[in-house]
């Protein structure tokens, strides 16, 4: 499933940030999950090099990344408004963490001799992906750039950003929207 709106910025930079990104609220009530369906998950984790085009991803993993998606969005939340953050969602992204070996082996090859590798089995692409972006969550909350992380303004558009600049919006869309609300609302003002 393609997203109806361009990635915000800053995704393109952070795995965490697009992966929040993926429960959509759009004008009218409408809502789109790319995270929706298994077949979803797969295209959404074979795009960013998470998982291979045939991992044929089932409806208990796309739930388990599903709840991460929500513990992460919690996080970047909490971040954002500088509240404290849920003791459930840390504890969520810290469990990703440590799920998998993130450290490369020593492994050794007869003909070509030593070399380094994680370890992914093909049965632990979920870990491997549920790991990967708990890193990449972790990394952007303690990033320099966390301090420009927000969400965007127009409403009902949930999705977050890394701002540059005076730029308060996640995609042209959703600026459009609120200059043009700003603009009707002057003119029925007077």
């Amino acid at each position: 499933m393609e997203s109806p709106l361009p990635p915000a910025p800053g995704a393109d930079a952070h795995l965490a940030l697009d992966f929040a990104n993926t429960a959509i609220a759009l004008p009218g009530g409408q809502y789109v999950d790319l995270l929706g369906s298994p077949a979803s998950v797969n295209e959404w984790l074979t795009a960013h090099n998470l998982a291979p085009e045939d991992a044929d991803v089932q409806e208990m993993c796309a739930t388990q990344l599903r709840a991460l998606r929500e513990h992460v969005r919690s996080l970047l939340a909490a971040r954002v408004s500088g509240a404290p953050a849920l003791p459930a969602a840390l504890d969520a992204v810290n469990d990703a963490l440590t799920r998998v070996p993130t450290a490369q082996l020593l492994h050794w090859d007869d003909k070509t001799g030593p070399y380094r590798a994680a370890p992914c089995p093909t049965n632990e692409i979920l870990e491997h992906a549920l790991a990967t972006i708990a890193a990449g969550t972790a990394d952007l909350l303690t990033s320099p750039e966390a301090e420009a992380l927000t969400a965007c303004d127009a409403t009902p558009c949930n999705r977050y950003l890394i701002r540059h600049g005076r730029r308060h919006w996640c995609s042209t869309r959703c600026g459009d929207r609120v200059r043009a609300a700003r603009a009707y609302a002057r003119r029925t003002a007077g």
